[in-house]
């Protein structure tokens, strides 16, 4: 196993694999790994992996943590936060019914639809709406991309509400959309159940206190955890929600490793010194702000995160006509690089990208600084390519397509 501690014997596993290193800047990315787990969480996966134990009992353990940590009745385990989508829309189609939990998704029954957002049916890797819809669900539009009012979301709910469905993430637009709490209420005036996908978010207690039936988390993410989806909420519905394992739940199953993995991450959380992290990527923050100083056409400043978790990440601003490189060419030219930096480039068309702190080994917050200088000063020579904006908008997607391509 590498040492973690040292930057040069941290690239070893991947120089035996033949794997392009990489230093993540972008955040808790599902197509670079999620996070970096401590080692508790991979002593506590590999211990599991041993062993032959009842999942039942695990998922019991499971349930007392994330209740103890979330404030919820009880809580469950799948294979990612996606996957807890479509689990928790079909509990609330089928409750504990074993026929209707058998019959989905061909037979979704009288109450198959789910409200959402106009606004919240984004794109996180994959279609949200796809989640709701692999539960045999119907997805059902409120409102207007910027606009979603109280009358529209009442106006939608009906017999056939299965539940509505309010998605907390950077990718959902910024204005015009409901609070989760005016939108709880509306949907509880029609005895509606909340699911809330909040697969990146920090918070774990604050969207159910403010009226989610069930909140879903990712625990690779700010957790560094194992892959693995959490579902907190109320008891029947978490329950009906498990329950879907004997349906198409199936194919979502969570082994023992990624559950006693997801078991220390969460325990883990309870005793993290949260502020020492936060100082720790200031610090990662302050230094690339001097790597960047007094490049004319460049503006680097702190901003927070948009959903107000506790991070801050570092937003570079191109001029391209006075720095002589477009923001798109730029992180096409970062990601090229040995070891590949793998900036934020949700903002590209806005001709910025950011660099997040939170997912660093020991002296990547150096390498990166000395990469993001190096290339950024020497951009006049980069060469730009047709197609370096729709590589950005569009990576993930040509990566899938082109797979084994040759």
């Amino acid at each position: 196993m590498s040492d973690r501690t040292d930057p040069d014997s941290y690239w070893s596993w991947h120089d035996d694999h033949g794997y392009a290193r990489v230093i993540n800047v972008s955040g808790t990315i599902t197509t670079l790994g999620g996070s970096i787990t401590s080692d508790g969480v991979r002593a506590a996966s590999a211990e599991a992996m041993g062993r032959f134990v009842k999942i039942h009992d695990m998922q019991i353990e499971a349930s007392r943590v994330i209740a103890e940590l979330t404030g919820a009745e009880a809580g469950c385990l799948t294979a990612s936060a996606s996957a807890g989508i479509t689990l928790a829309v079909a509990a609330a189609m089928t409750g504990l019914d074993l026929n209707r939990v058998e019959a989905l998704p061909g037979d979704p029954g009288p109450r198959d639809e789910v409200v959402v957002q106009t606004g919240h049916l984004v794109n996180y890797g994959a279609p949200v709406a796809t989640a709701v819809q692999l539960a045999g669900a119907t997805v059902w539009p409120v409102g207007q991309a910027t606009q979603c009012g109280n009358h529209q979301l009442a106006g939608a709910l009906g017999d056939k509400t299965a539940a509505g469905f309010y998605v907390v993430s950077h990718h959902v637009v910024d204005h015009g959309q409901m609070p989760l709490r005016r939108f709880a209420e509306i949907c509880h005036t029609r005895g509606v159940p909340v699911i809330v996908d909040a697969a990146s978010e920090y918070d774990l207690r604050g969207f159910l206190a403010a009226g989610a039936d069930i909140a879903i988390y990712s625990a690779q993410k700010f957790l560094g955890g194992p892959t693995a989806g959490i579902i907190a909420g109320r008891k029947p519905l978490v329950r009906a929600a498990y329950l879907q394992n004997i349906g198409i739940g199936r194919g979502m199953k969570i082994g023992k490793e990624s559950i006693a993995g997801a078991i220390r991450a969460l325990s883990e959380w309870k005793t993290r010194d949260h502020a020492a992290i936060r100082m720790r990527e200031r610090a990662a923050l302050d230094l690339w702000i001097g790597a960047l100083a007094g490049i004319d056409g460049v503006h680097a400043r702190i901003v927070p995160d948009p959903t107000d978790n506790p991070l801050d990440r570092l937003q570079v601003e191109i001029d391209a006509r006075t720095l002589g490189a477009s923001a798109a060419t730029l992180v096409r030219a970062l990601g090229e690089e040995d070891p590949a930096l793998i900036v934020r480039d949700h903002g590209i068309k806005f001709s910025y990208f950011q660099l997040d702190p939170c997912n660093l080994a020991p002296g990547q917050a150096e390498i990166a600084a000395d990469i993001l200088s190096r290339v950024i000063r020497r951009a006049k020579d980069l060469v730009a390519k047709p197609d370096d904006l729709d590589l950005a908008r569009n990576g993930d997607a040509r990566t899938y397509a082109g797979w084994l391509a040759d």
